[in-house]
């Protein structure tokens, strides 16, 4: 897979409020997150910006983008023009100036080809943030200066881009490759960021911590039952303003971003159509159908239910119940600078504000598709589903092929190996912060004979 330009669909924390003083009072125990109202939109519409919108105004020349990178040889997403020539996590459109430019786009993080096809909505776990710095030649000093040489008009279009590269990417790194450097690349955009004018600082106003918070990259297709964005379930308020964060690579300020967010109650609405992908071989019906019983009775009061009747309950699950990595939710309380940014920023004013409300635990997904979502975790700790329901089977160091995966489809999950040791970052390491694969322990109960017949009913969601 060619590797790629990475970029954000997500952003992190807020200051501590209220409602949030009467949260951690109730966190012994799950609790219901309440719904927000949300904007609706135009499916078709959502798609086409989604694919071929301008939702970053400032990219890097398209000639140029075709030396440095070639020609795509899939266009999965069946486009027309120039679009038809890169690959499915960029957009070309011309700029204000009439000059046919390449942006990144949400579909780098939220697309991944499985199985010879490619789902929009599935997360992309096999990005690279690992070895970011010699990945991205588009901001090579060599590429900038030959721009600058012999295509001035095109360096303008692109400087913007290149700017906020340039100040993020040094500082994003993350101990091994799969899993997205989002939360990260979010704190540093803001840190560059006047919460009111969003405009653009060259020093950072905020303080930031040195660490990258590894996460997997959630599926789109569970948005539409989620009352709150994010595995610590702290995006309250409309989802919309979220969706459009990757803005804060390039945006002038906030009528450019006012721009691009009319386009995102359409977004949501193409997000919220997105189905998951059905299981492709035979299931063993009568296994399933006792492995759904096992499901209700072990799984349902914080996953929910499925079929013609389900019901989601939007519970966050406390640390003391979950008990996984910590990292991810307790950074909110550690760096407040950012929770403050967020609730005071342009991206909290009404109408349709956007909030964040942090708290010590994370959401219990839902499980549609499930089956093709490996790694698991918020983390990506977790290289199969039959791991996720049986703690003792899940290797401290292993590795996948990503230049030829193969997907095991009876444990739910890509091949893997496992090793004695550490490889620096060539093998998942769970010894390190932040990437543990501990907690959820709530199969471990289970049978053997249990645990299999649960795994042919999550084929079936």
């Amino acid at each position: 897979m060619k590797k790629a330009t990475v970029i954000i669909s997500f952003i992190f924390s807020i200051c501590i409020t209220t409602a949030f003083v009467q949260q951690l009072n109730n966190e012994e125990k799950p609790y219901y997150i309440p719904a927000s109202t949300q904007q609706t939109g135009d499916i078709a519409n959502g798609y086409v910006y989604l694919t071929t919108g301008d939702f970053l105004k400032s990219g890097v020349p398209y000639n140029n983008f075709i030396f440095l990178n070639g020609k795509d040889k899939n266009n999965y997403l069946n486009r027309t023009g120039k679009n038809a020539n890169v690959e499915q996590g960029f957009n070309v459109i011309t700029n204000k100036d009439g000059i046919d430019i390449v942006i990144p786009t949400c579909l780098q993080c939220h697309s991944q080809v499985f199985d010879d096809s490619l789902y929009v909505g599935m997360g992309n776990s096999f990005i690279d943030f690992s070895n970011i710095g010699k990945q991205n030649n588009i901001v090579s000093d060599i590429a900038i200066k030959a721009m600058q040489t012999f295509n001035p008009k095109g360096y303008a279009a692109a400087k913007p881009l290149i700017t906020s590269f340039k100040a993020v990417f040094p500082n994003m790194e993350t101990e091994v490759r799969g899993v997205n450097a989002a939360d990260r690349l979010a704190i540093l955009l803001v840190a560059h960021r006047d919460p009111i004018t969003l405009a653009w600082s060259k020093e950072p106003i905020l303080n930031y911590p040195d660490e990258t918070i590894p996460t997997d990259v959630p599926a789109w297709w569970m948005l539409k039952k989620k009352n709150a964005m994010f595995y610590n379930g702290f995006g309250r308020g409309d989802f919309g303003r979220f969706l459009m964060l990757s803005n804060l690579l390039t945006v002038k300020d906030t009528a450019e971003a006012r721009e691009v967010y009319n386009h995102f109650g359409d977004v949501l609405a193409y997000i919220k159509s997105i189905e998951p992908p059905k299981y492709p071989k035979p299931i063993n019906e009568e296994l399933a159908t006792t492995g759904e019983t096992i499901f209700i009775n072990n799984c349902s009061k914080c996953h929910g239910t499925y079929g013609a009747n389900e019901t989601y309950p939007n519970l966050l699950i406390p640390s003391n119940i979950i008990q996984t990595d910590s990292l991810l939710f307790k950074a909110n309380y550690q760096n407040p600078q950012f929770i403050d940014w967020f609730n005071k920023s342009w991206f909290a004013q009404e109408p349709f504000a956007a909030k964040l409300v942090p708290a010590n635990g994370y959401v219990a997904p839902p499980l549609d598709g499930v089956w093709s979502t490996a790694p698991y975790f918020h983390n990506g700790s977790i290289p199969n589903l039959e791991a996720v329901i049986n703690s003792k089977i899940r290797p401290t160091f292993w590795s996948r092929n990503f230049n030829k995966p193969k997907y095991n489809f009876e444990q739910l999950g890509w091949e893997f190996e496992v090793h004695e040791t550490a490889n620096k970052k060539k093998y998942y390491n769970t010894t390190l912060k932040g990437y543990g694969n501990y907690g959820h322990y709530f199969g471990d109960k289970l049978t053997d004979t249990e645990r299999k017949a649960l795994l042919e009913y999550l084929k079936t969601l």
